[in-house]
């Protein structure tokens, strides 16, 4: 959390309120919670991520699930759902993301 304190240049409690609210989601796989640096752009987290996560929860994926299928490459799409999502392609993302339900 300190380093995401940092890149985000915000105090603890509102890092909390944006991982709380979906803006943001992270991984404790290692023993400390980490954000993919990838999700952070302009020190400010990606915009369209928060839908997409929501997207995903819904179907019922885990934080670490979610990670795993935002970082890997998609098939139908030719490269990773948050590559797509830098490229601003929201939409392709989360219609794929819907039926994974």
């Amino acid at each position: 959390m300190p380093d995401l304190v940092e890149v985000l240049d915000e105090p603890l409690g509102k890092v909390r309120r944006l991982i709380d609210e979906h803006h943001l989601v992270g991984s404790r796989r290692t023993g400390v919670f980490a954000v993919p640096s990838l999700f952070i752009v302009d020190g400010r987290p990606l915009s369209s991520l928060r839908g997409t996560i929501i997207v995903l929860q819904d179907a019922g994926f885990t934080d670490d699930e979610l990670i795993d299928w935002l970082l890997a490459e998609e098939e139908s799409m030719g490269r990773s759902p948050i590559a797509a999502l830098l490229a601003g392609h929201k939409s392709e993302v989360r219609r794929i993301a819907r039926t994974l339900a």
